[in-house]
């Protein structure tokens, strides 16, 4: 991402005629919001900020303490592609203060900053790459989607049967002009079902490029008379979106990837392994926030691809942690694959590398690594604990996890299981169709 100082996003503002400022940042459940002001005001918010209403806000605050400042980080200024004609408009991702000049630790990139001071402080920079996979539905005339109305019928890879291919170029050059490297593009193995992936790197630029991505792709898609959907499970009976995630440690001095290690078998250093055992130590509680959503454990199940047995592995694709192999020690990583893409990425890393840290720091234990495909062999995960099969019992777990609990922190925590516990209500209340279908007409 472009390095801007605030003379230089002026001199751009004024060279390329841009009109509007959107400062944008996410409330807790990851969805992104905007206040617009007039290019005027650029200066002044750059030197000062911009006071907003933070009661109106998910999980934010109370009517009481309501003020709230947005200070827009210089680095991610980009002018917005598809609004380059009359009505002009860039961007900028805000921090959010509070009136007395701290960090409100309310919002999810204050969570992820304050998580990564954490490992700083140990010596470490913390390097993430995020796959997130989606669908694309046809919309009806209102632009809205239509459920199960794929795009295309094409598979993994394929090209011949493949109708997204423009408009996954077009969500690429879109991606592009707001500075994230693309990487590559390609269907999926479901129906209509894609990814787009972007250079791996640091964490908290990773969550601002994580949550632009699923942005601007909905807004590409919108162009196209399309709908970009991040949902877990949109469509019963076959595969899910994940969001699969690569992540290292570095050095902080040297840069040196830590987790390599040439002389041992799987290529992993001990910092590596009691990274991954602590991330599978607390996996049941972290699976609230990296499967957040009551559908997301309609993905969690077996026969899909997406793991569900607490497991590590190298070349065993059903393990929740993977460890990928490399061409060079450097490049060494782990990829934890139970997250999905309707989570909030600057959470999700957060506890995600609060939750490694605690292996490193507490000496965690790593189990024996699972080789053998898990939904296949029942020997092979006779034991191994298993994820949560419930947003219920996911959120179960969190209440008894005080390192998941201690990387929200308290405010985050107590409005994000509220919310989650709002929503288990509603679906537990809720008289499907199916129930319909299967019950009227028999009892």
């Amino acid at each position: 991402m472009p390095k801007y100082t605030k003379e230089e996003i002026l001199r751009i503002a004024h060279d390329e005629k841009v009109l509007f400022i959107n400062l944008q940042f996410t409330d807790i459940m990851g969805v992104v919001k905007s206040i617009t002001v007039p290019v005027s005001q650029l200066d002044g918010v750059l030197d000062h900020g911009v006071w907003f209403d933070g009661s109106s806000i998910e999980g934010f605050a109370r009517i009481s303490e309501s003020d709230m400042f947005l200070f827009p980080d210089p680095n991610t200024f980009a002018i917005i592609p598809w609004e380059a004609d009359a009505h002009k408009t860039a961007r900028l991702i805000c921090n959010v203060f509070t009136p007395n000049g701290e960090r409100f630790m309310g919002a999810p990139r204050t969570v992820l900053a304050k998580a990564l001071e954490e490992a700083e402080e140990m010596g470490f920079k913390y390097l993430v790459g995020p796959e997130l996979e989606f669908f694309l539905f046809e919309t009806d005339e209102s632009g809205d989607p239509i459920p199960g109305a794929t795009y295309d019928e094409a598979g993994y890879f394929d090209a011949t049967a493949d109708r997204a291919t423009l408009v996954r170029q077009d969500m690429i050059s879109a991606l592009e002009a707001f500075g994230i490297e693309v990487e590559a593009g390609h269907h999926e193995v479901a129906a209509s079902q894609h990814e787009i992936d972007f250079r791996y790197g640091d964490a908290l630029v990773t969550a601002d490029n994580a949550t632009t991505l699923k942005y601007v792709l909905k807004a590409i898609a919108r162009k196209h008379g399309l709908y970009a959907t991040f949902m877990p499970k949109p469509i019963r009976g076959i595969n899910g979106s994940g969001m699969h995630v690569h992540q290292s440690l570095a050095d902080v001095r040297t840069g040196k990837n830590v987790f390599a290690d040439e002389n041992d078998p799987y290529g992993l250093s001990e910092i590596a392994k009691k990274f991954i055992a602590g991330q599978l130590h607390h996996a049941r509680a972290m699976s609230a926030i990296l499967a957040p959503l009551v559908n997301s454990y309609k993905r969690l199940v077996p026969g899909y691809e997406a793991p569900v047995y607490i497991s590590w592995a190298r070349i065993n694709r059903s393990a929740l942690i993977r460890v990928p192999r490399t061409m060079t020690p450097e490049a060494t990583r782990l990829e934890l694959r139970f997250p999905d893409p309707s989570c909030n990425p600057y959470l999700a890393f957060a506890v995600m590398l609060k939750c490694g840290l605690d292996g490193i720091k507490n000496d965690l234990p790593l189990p024996e690594p699972t080789e053998e495909n898990l939904f296949e062999s029942k020997l092979a995960r006779e034991g191994l604990p298993t994820l949560p099969s419930s947003l219920k019992e996911a959120l179960d777990e969190l209440e008894k996890d005080p390192v998941v609990q201690e990387a929200l922190g308290p405010h985050v925590y107590e409005r994000f299981v509220d919310a989650k516990l709002q929503e288990w209500d509603d679906y537990r209340l809720h008289v499907s169709s199916w129930e319909l279908e299967r019950y009227l007409y028999v009892f």
